[in-house]
């Protein structure tokens, strides 16, 4: 199975594909998608929209996951993120896919055993997930982290009776 990470924001957004094979993952992909701050919101929007689709025209994925909206102290900037992330959901959705939704915490609890782990923390573990990946940068190592929980999540719900 191809699993796409994406972790949403307006300025930036990143994205991680990995395979997974039973509990064997792989590294297939990841970067960085970037839309101008110059430019009008909804412009802004409808090039990550188009940047997204074309990843997954690249990268044909069986799956799509997404973190979630924290909340933070500017209200403005916490309503551009939920926009973003709006338009990655509906991008996966337009492509026929189902999309996972995770919690920051649950995706650091997955891909490092404890829900507070730090950022660097997250990086050494998806370094040793998927040996060899080369990441393009935090957004795109949260993507990854993701994918990885995502991939986790699928496995054990096939393994419940």
């Amino acid at each position: 199975m191809i699993i796409l990470g994406l972790d949403p924001g307006l300025g930036t957004t990143g994205w991680g594909v990995i395979r997974a094979e039973g509990n064997r993952l792989s590294h297939l992909g990841n970067g960085h998608l970037k839309t101008d701050a110059k430019e009008a919101l909804p412009r802004r929007l409808s090039h990550l929209d188009a940047m997204v689709a074309a990843i997954m025209a690249d990268h044909d994925p069986d799956a799509v996951a997404v973190e979630e909206v924290f909340v933070n102290s500017n209200p403005q900037s916490t309503l551009k993120l939920g926009q973003a992330r709006g338009v990655v959901i509906c991008a996966a959705a337009r492509g026929g896919m189902d999309v996972g939704e995770y919690a920051a915490r649950l995706v650091k609890k997955s891909v490092v055993g404890v829900g507070n782990a730090e950022k660097p923390q997250v990086h050494a573990m998806i370094k040793r997930l998927l040996p060899g990946v080369r990441i393009a940068g935090a957004d795109a190592a949260d993507a990854l982290a993701v994918a990885i929980c995502h991939a986790h999540h699928l496995a054990s719900a096939q393994l419940r009776p």
